[in-house]
C-alpha cells in the first residue's frame, strides 16, 4: 500500500495527539536548550580550537539534524517562527562552512581535517544521512531550498568519491542511515543519481573487503543473503529500512524477500514484548535468539523507532496487518517509554525490570552494566531525544494507506484525512477505549486493521478478512468498529528462559508494569493465579487506565534464609501502570513479567 503523507492528516484528539502536543510545546524546546548548553548548536560556528571546552563529537551533526527535521514536521501543521528562525540560522552556518567540494562535517573539519572518510566507524555518512533527511523535510515544509541545495551538493560529492573515484578508505557506511536518506532525496528531487547511490551502498555491503566487515556492522554477508538480524540494533534497523525503501522503488523480489526474512527474524525471535530491540548493552546489540534478559535489556529508544520505520516500510511491500501491529507495539511501549511525562527527560535504554537492591556499589565489586533508573535531560550520546522530536509530529503518516480503491486504516487516532480524492473522519479515544467510528468518501472499500491483540470485535457492516484487515464495502455511511478492550495475560515462548513460567499484562496495545512506589519492594514476591481478576482504575496521571490484579504475595521466611517448606502466601492486589510511564515518580523497583501459579 502507499502510505498517505501526514500532510493530508490532522490529529484531532486522544492519547497520541496529547503526546504530539507535549513534543510541540515542551520537548522540542527542551532538546534545543540542552543541545545549546552542551555545545552542539554552537559547534555549527566551526570555531573550536585545540584546548577549548566542548570539543565537537563525530555524531553531533546527526543530533542537531534530527532536531531540525522535527521542527520541519511541527512547522507542517503549526506556525512556530522562533523554531523556524533557529533552523534558518543553522542552515546559514551550514552554507557558510560547507566546503567548496560539497563536504560538510563539523568534527572532520575542525578536529581531524586530514582524516576525511578514513575511519568507517566515525559516522560521517550517518551524519550526512540525517542532514539529508532534515533538508528534504525542511524543503517539503517551507519551500526553502537553501538547506536542500547544500545537501544535494554534499550527496554529489559523496557519489563522486565513493562511486566514481573510489578514493575513500572504505566502501560502505559503518553506521547505516544514508541509504534510506538517499531514497528520500531521490523521491523528493526525482534525481536518479541519489537512488543509484543508495543502491550502491546497499548492494556493495558485505561483498568487499573493508574495515570492520563484521556481523556487528551487518557487513558479514551481502544483504540479500542475510537471514538473521545481527549486530548493533539501530544500525541494523536503518539498513533494513533502506533496503525496504529501495525494494519499493525497484520492485526487486529478492530484496523484498530479504526484508521479509529479516523483519520476521527480529519479531519472532529477538523482540521484547514492548517492541524493544537489542538485548545487550555490550555493543548495543542483538544476541542469540530468545535471549531477552529483562534487567539488562538494552532496548534503545532509537531501536524501537527504527522498528517503527521498518514496519511502516514493509507495508509498502505487503498489505499485511502484522506490520502495523508491530508498529503499534513499538510506538506505544518501546518508544514512548523513552519520554518522561513532563516532556523534558529521556531514557536511552528501556529495561523491563529494575530491582534497586541489585544496584550495588560498582566501584567495590567492579562494573555491572545495569540501566539507569531515572530519565535524564540529555546524554553524552543524545540520539534518542531528537529522534522523538521527529517521530511525534509526524505520527499522522502511520494512520492511513491506500491501494487502488481501498483505504487502509492502520492505526486508530481521532483524525481528519483529506486528499484530492479521499476524505476520512476518524473519531476514537483509542487506546483508552476500543470504540472507533469512521466515515469515508472517495474509496470503494475501507480496510480496518483488527489488531493481533484483539480476540473479539464487532463491526456494524458486513466484512471479509484479508491479512488482518476487516474489509468493508463503503457506501459513505458511518463505519463503527468496537474492539473489546480487556486486560489479558501474555506468555513468552518457553525458550525465553528469563520469562519461563511468567506472564505479563496488556490492555489493548499497552504493556503494563508494576512499580515499588505502589507495591513495595521486591516485586518478585507476587504470584498470579490462573483465575486472576483485573480491575481498571481510571487515572489522569498517565493518560491511560491503571490496573489492579488479584493475586497472592509470598511472605518472608521466619528466622531463616532457606527452609523445607514453601513460603506462606496471602491474597494481595498488584497495582499496575502503563509501562511507558514507569520512572516518573522517583526511583523505584519496576517489573513487567510476574511469576504464574
Amino acid at each position: 500500500m502507499k502510505t498517505i503523507s501526514f500532510d493530508h492528516v490532522d490529529l484531532t484528539g486522544g492519547y497520541l495527539f496529547e503526546k504530539q502536543e507535549l513534543n510541540r510545546k515542551i520537548t522540542i524546546n527542551a532538546v534545543y536548550d540542552r543541545f545549546y548548553e552542551t555545545g552542539r548548536m554552537t559547534a555549527f560556528d566551526f570555531a573550536w580550537k585545540e584546548g577549548d571546552p566542548q570539543k565537537p563529537h563525530f555524531f553531533w551533526d546527526s543530533d542537531v539534524a534530527k532536531w531540525m527535521e522535527g521542527v520541519a514536521y511541527i512547522l507542517r501543521k503549526h506556525d512556530a517562527p522562533d523554531l523556524e528562525q533557529k533552523v534558518d540560522a543553522l542552515v546559514e552556518k551550514i552554507q557558510q562552512h560547507q566546503g567548496e567540494d560539497g563536504y560538510f562535517n563539523i568534527y572532520f573539519t575542525v578536529v581531524e581535517p586530514d582524516a576525511r572518510f578514513t575511519n568507517r566507524d566515525r559516522h560521517e555518512l550517518y551524519c550526512a544521512g540525517h542532514l539529508i533527511e532534515a533538508a528534504v523535510a525542511y524543503a517539503e515544509t517551507t519551500g526553502k531550498t537553501q538547506f536542500l541545495s547544500c545537501m544535494e551538493k554534499y550527496a554529489d560529492y559523496i557519489y563522486r568519491v565513493f562511486v566514481e573515484e573510489q578514493s575513500t578508505a572504505f566502501q560502505t557506511p559503518g553506521h547505516e542511515e544514508i541509504e534510506l536518506a538517499l531514497v528520500r532525496l531521490y523521491r523528493h528531487t526525482g534525481k536518479k543519481k541519489y537512488l543509484d547511490l543508495a543502491a550502491y551502498f546497499i548492494n556493495t555491503r558485505g561483498t568487499v573487503e573493508e574495515q570492520l566487515a563484521l556481523p556487528y556492522h551487518q557487513s558479514h554477508l551481502p544483504v540479500r543473503e542475510q537471514t538473521e538480524v545481527v549486530g548493533h540494533a539501530v544500525r541494523a534497523m536503518y539498513l533494513y529500512i533502506g533496503m525496504a525503501y529501495l525494494a519499493a522503488e525497484t520492485g526487486e523480489l529478492a530484496l523484498t524477500n530479504a526484508c521479509k526474512v529479516l523483519w520476521n527474524d527480529a519479531v519472532r525471535y529477538k523482540m521484547y514484548v514492548t517492541g524493544g530491540l537489542g538485548s545487550t548493552p555490550i555493543g548495543e546489540a542483538f544476541t542469540n535468539r530468545f535471549d531477552l534478559p529483562n534487567d539488562t535489556a538494552y532496548a534503545e529508544t532509537c531501536a524501537a523507532i527504527g522498528l517503527i520505520f521498518f514496519s511502516d516500510a514493509m507495508l509498502a511491500l505487503e498489505n499485511d496487518a502484522k506490520y502495523a501491529d508491530v508498529l503499534e507495539r513499538a510506538l506505544y511501549n518501546g518508544m514512548l517509554s523513552g519520554l518522561s511525562q513532563d516532556g523534558k527527560k529521556f531514557f536511552y535504554v528501556n529495561p523491563l525490570e529494575i530491582t534497586l537492591n541489585e544496584h550495588f556499589d560498582e566501584d567495590r565489586f567492579g562494573k555491572r552494566k545495569l540501566p539507569i533508573t531515572q530519565r535524564v535531560e540529555y546524554f553524552g550520546c543524545s540520539c534518542c531525544p531528537p529522534n522523538l522530536n521527529r517521530v511525534l509530529p509526524s505520527l499522522g503518516k502511520y494512520l492511513y494507506g491506500e491501494d487502488g480503491d481501498t483505504l487502509y486504516i492502520n492505526q486508530f487516532v481521532s483524525s481528519n484525512l483529506k486528499t484530492d480524492s479521499i476524505t476520512c473522519t476518524q473519531v476514537t479515544d483509542y487506546p483508552r477505549t476500543g470504540s472507533i467510528a469512521v466515515t469515508v468518501t472517495g474509496a470503494k472499500r475501507v480496510a480496518l486493521r483488527i489488531p493481533g491483540w484483539c480476540e473479539n470485535f464487532t463491526l456494524n457492516k458486513p466484512y471479509k478478512m484479508e491479512k488482518g484487515y476487516a474489509v468493508v464495502e463503503n457506501d459513505g455511511s458511518e463505519i463503527c468498529l468496537e474492539l473489546v478492550m480487556t486486560t489479558h495475560s501474555i506468555w513468552a515462548d518457553p525458550r525465553v528462559v528469563r520469562n519461563a513460567g511468567r506472564l505479563c499484562f496488556m490492555r489493548g496495545p499497552i504493556v503494563y508494569c508494576a512499580e515499588g512506589v505502589d507495591n513495595g519492594v521486591n516485586l518478585h514476591r507476587f504470584v498470579i493465579p490462573q483465575n486472576f481478576s483485573a480491575k481498571e482504575v481510571n487515572s489522569e496521571e498517565f493518560g491511560l487506565p491503571n490496573l489492579e490484579i488479584s493475586c497472592y504475595e509470598r511472605l518472608p521466611l521466619e528466622d531463616a534464609l532457606y527452609a523445607h517448606q514453601p513460603p506462606k502466601k496471602q491474597p494481595a492486589v498488584l497495582k499496575l501502570i502503563p509501562y511507558n510511564a514507569f520512572a516518573n515518580r522517583g526511583e523505584s523497583d519496576m517489573l513487567v513479567w510476574f511469576c504464574a501459579e
